[in-house]
């Protein structure tokens, strides 16, 4: 285990100490926030009791094999705390960018749900700005996605349809494709995302605006807490 891992670890620990008995917990998607839900299943093994709602297939089969029990929307209208990573985390405000790993469309839905979202990450993923590491996804239908594609570019993007390794298109837990939109000027992100979303064929941005209640961040120097 490198360094960056057992930090990474140290921060699912922190998270997991925060969720109470009787919650109902948003269970994140990715590299930390595995480490959170690793964290978690022990505390649910000490005798916890919560009810866990994924935001995808990989987080479910996770959180279920390790004794966790799953719910969903069709019984809870809200969720007490999510718990999720992020691929940019503006230092100023909290905004982000979230689902290089293919959930945000699920992502966003939980985080909307919550009344406390809390961003766990390595510090890596500190921007300035959003856009500035890595492309904003974009979750699109795939009927007439070619279309969506060259909209999206029209808004300045540089669009492509994500692939898998094997050249095959990526398709999301819920049957979508994913353009990533990469953006060579420093965008107004809050007015970009409403113009992606006014977009015919557009299903949801990797943009979280405004969610954030605070982020623990894991670095060199250990683990803080950022507010906006």
């Amino acid at each position: 285990m490198t360094d960056r891992d057992a930090l990474k670890r140290q921060v699912g620990e922190q998270a997991a100490a925060m969720v109470e008995d009787g919650m109902v917990v948003g269970l994140g998607t990715g590299s930390t926030a595995a480490c959170f839900i690793d964290s978690l299943i022990a505390r649910v093994r000490d005798g916890l009791s919560i009810v866990g709602i994924p935001t995808s297939e990989r987080s479910a089969a996770q959180a279920q094999q390790g004794g966790i029990r799953l719910g969903s929307f069709a019984t809870y209208r809200h969720i007490d705390i999510a718990i999720d990573g992020a691929d940019e985390i503006t230092r100023s405000t909290l905004d982000l960018t979230k689902g290089l790993g293919g959930a945000l469309l699920r992502e966003k839905i939980v985080a909307s749900a919550a009344r406390r979202l809390v961003i766990i990450a390595d510090d890596e993923k500190l921007v300035d700005h959003l856009c500035q590491r890595c492309p904003v996804p974009v979750e699109v239908t795939q009927f007439g996605w070619e279309l969506t594609r060259a909209r999206l570019a029209d808004l300045g993007a540089d669009a492509i349809r994500r692939t898998t390794q094997s050249g095959t298109p990526y398709i999301t837990d819920g049957g979508n494709y994913i353009i990533d939109c990469a953006f060579s000027a420093t965008p107004d992100a809050a007015a970009l995302e409403a113009r992606m979303k006014r977009t015919v064929g557009v299903i949801e941005t990797g943009f979280f605006i405004g969610m954030a209640e605070c982020a623990i961040i894991a670095g060199a120097h250990g683990i803080t807490t950022i507010r906006p």
